[in-house]
């Protein structure tokens, strides 16, 4: 029995893992990540477009401050997220993109003087101010009031991925690449770390660690057409799922961007549509102003997503033997700017399309590409029902994205949440209460049950293709879990999938290698998958309303009076066929920004009783408050929520220190990130 002991335990090695394991080494805590590639090699490499942090540096972001990036984050989740951790995140981004600057991120600058834009479909000639000459740029995205999104061309995962990559090999983390977490261990309360399978060499190992983080990523291939890697499978979210204490927050919440080039699901920025790119049909014509006359390409990505699909049930669509797609157009940019700003998407087209879009309109159909659900967590990234466990990133229901995310937030989030839970799992280390302390019995028991579990298909006699049954789960997510969502096709879906998971239990495979054997894997991955798929399809039968990227056709509004809630899902036991759901109601009456029209469509949605009163309250704090932060702590405080490192408030152009005073305990007045340089 191999046992590795660590203080924390990061499983997953991408942006928000390796934030989180720098966070944690740097107040002297020994740390471990479990990659399934190289962390260079993780899907946080595929962002292209860029993240969202309020700095106000480019004319079209002036006026941005951290107020109109928590509502627009707010209204973008359709009331679902938790406005105090919107607070936290909204905060600390500004500072998050200032430390990345300073490791090395080549972010996109601001020139001054006249340059061309392309906005609404018309060249604009715009000024940047002198004063702005150097400092990190921004660009338009949907569902913002400014320009807000700082990025690296196109290729902004990659840059931030490699700087953050090359920080973790400077403060001396190690990476264990291919090896895949299969359990956690735990006692039903306290969680002491994980069970470790080498896809290699097959060998199992327990790491015992005082505080675990699941920093995995998304579950993009529960579905047959996606813009996530291979590797998004959803693990993280299952082993968490499978303790049967853990809980995973809205699940049913998942995002499908408007524009993966059509049939192969691969994303396209929305920095195309943000940099003035248009969608068009089988005709030529430019269909979103119809739709949504104010915000047009620009609305949310559920909303575009809709009336894309929706257009395309009108026969608009672009006939192909793949089936019908819409155009993107982004020639209208010039070849000049899709080469250097969109280099990236130049290239797939090439590639994957065989087309060039600096003359040739792009074939795009929205594809699933978000898991808006995850590990349930409080503002401190730990799980509320499992001691030591924590989770960040796509993997967490943090929760700053309720049931729709903003374009630009999700790779914020990962060093923004990194950075934050690190911190707070450093506390959580430095507590003496908190020291490891596990009977090897224990650890014992769970080696020796993940091992059973892995001899009971390669050695079993079972007859069922993992690889049929994942297809087939995959068909029906796609099919009858997906834009458009209505009872009778969800009660089949999950009907099916139930039938999926009992036939899982015997399945059979050809090769009997306990090391490297893609057959065992897709086994024993598949059968996790199809729990985080009836937690999907089960929540969204359950949900008798639309909010967000969750839209029921037969329950098309939003019902604030009777689903202001998280759903909340279990998996009781290893023979049960469905989670045990349960739910959290989001209180309006400490919400600053109480439920309201989204601007989108029509006002159609069922107020909550405490909305009025608290809508009340909050225009009462308006006319009484003039400063906006004085303002913002009556309504609802939330910097007592943040680590000491990150606390203060963030400096802009036309919102300069007074002055800087000597530090104190709580930070100086731009916080202990302030030295970091645009």
């Amino acid at each position: 029995m191999k046992i590795v002991y660590t203080e924390v335990l990061v499983i997953g090695g991408g942006l928000a893992g390796l934030r989180v394991a720098i966070a944690a080494k740097r107040r002297g805590h020994e740390a471990i990540i479990l990659s399934l590639v190289p962390p260079k090699r993780s899907h946080s490499k595929a962002a292209q477009g860029g993240m969202q942090a309020s700095l106000g540096n480019v004319i079209k972001g002036q006026g941005d401050n951290e107020d109109v990036h928590f509502e627009d984050t707010v209204r973008g989740s359709d009331w679902g997220a938790d406005q105090e951790v919107v607070r936290m995140f909204v905060n600390t981004a500004p500072k998050a993109v200032r430390e990345l600057a300073a490791w090395g991120v080549p972010w996109s600058r601001v020139r001054q003087g006249d340059r061309v834009v392309v906005i609404n479909g018309q060249n604009v000639t715009i000024t940047e101010r002198a004063e702005a000459h150097g400092l990190v740029a921004q660009r338009d995205f949907g569902g913002t009031k400014k320009w807000r999104t700082c990025y690296v061309a196109d290729g902004t995962g990659h840059a931030m991925l490699q700087a953050v990559g090359d920080r973790a090999i400077a403060e001396s983390i190690p990476v264990l690449e291919r090896t895949e977490a299969l359990a956690l261990i735990h006692d039903g309360g306290r969680c002491h770390g994980a069970v470790v399978r080498d896809l290699i060499t097959g060998a199992l190992t327990a790491y015992v660690a005082k505080a675990t983080a699941i920093t995995t990523g998304g579950a993009g291939r529960l579905y047959r057409v996606t813009t996530n890697a291979v590797i998004c499978e959803g693990i993280g979210h299952a082993i968490a799922l499978e303790t049967g204490v853990a809980v995973l927050g809205n699940m049913e919440a998942v995002q499908f961007h408007p524009t993966g080039i059509f049939p192969a699901g691969i994303l396209v920025t929305e920095g195309c549509r943000g940099d003035g790119g248009l969608l068009k049909d089988a005709d030529g014509h430019r269909f979103m102003p119809d739709y949504e006359p104010e915000k047009k390409e620009l609305a949310s990505r559920d909303v575009v997503s809709r009336r894309m699909e929706e257009h395309i049930a009108k026969g608009k669509g672009v006939k192909s033997k793949y089936g019908d797609h819409l155009w993107l157009d982004i020639t209208l940019l010039g070849e000049k700017h899709i080469k250097h700003n969109l280099r990236e998407v130049y290239e797939i087209c090439h590639y994957f399309l065989g087309t060039d879009p600096t003359k040739e309109m792009i074939a795009v159909r929205p594809a699933q590409h978000y898991t808006m659900g995850g590990v349930r967590t409080n503002h401190t990234g730990e799980s509320p029902t499992l001691n030591g466990l924590f989770a960040a990133g796509e993997a967490a229901c943090w929760d700053m994205h309720g049931f729709n995310r903003l374009g630009g937030n999700s790779v914020a989030e990962t060093v923004v949440a990194g950075t934050i839970v690190g911190e707070f799992i450093a506390d959580f280390c430095d507590k003496a209460e908190n020291d490891a302390s596990i009977p090897t019995g224990l650890v014992r028991d769970f080696l020796q049950r993940e091992q059973a579990k892995l001899d009971g298909i390669l050695l079993g006699s079972g007859s069922e293709d993992p690889g049929a049954i994942r297809a087939r789960m995959q068909e029906i997510m796609t099919g009858k879990v997906g834009i458009f969502r209505r009872g009778t096709e969800l009660e089949a879906a999950v009907d099916e999938l139930q039938k999926l998971l009992v036939r899982s239990r015997n399945f059979g495979v050809r090769s009997r290698a306990p090391g490297v054997n893609p057959e065992l894997v897709t086994a024993y991955r598949t059968k996790m998958m199809l729990k985080l798929a009836l937690s999907v399809a089960y929540g969204a039968l359950m949900r008798t309303e639309s909010r967000g990227a969750h839209f029921r056709q037969d329950h098309p509004r939003r019902n604030d009076a009777e689903w202001l809630k998280r759903t909340l899902a279990t998996w009781k036991g290893e023979s049960d066929t469905l989670p045990t759901l349960a739910y959290e109601s989001l209180d309006v009456k400490r919400m600053e920004l109480p439920p309201g029209w989204r601007g989108y469509g029509a006002k159609d949605y069922t107020d909550h009783p405490d909305t009025a009163a608290r809508q009340a309250e909050v225009d009462a704090a308006k006319e009484k408050y003039g400063d906006r932060f004085e303002r913002q702590h009556a309504l609802m405080p939330y910097e007592h929520l943040l680590p000491k490192p990150v606390r203060g408030r963030n400096e802009r152009i036309d919102e300069p220190f007074p002055e800087r005073g000597p530090s104190t305990d709580e930070g100086t007045p731009e916080s202990t990130f302030a030295w970091e340089s645009e």
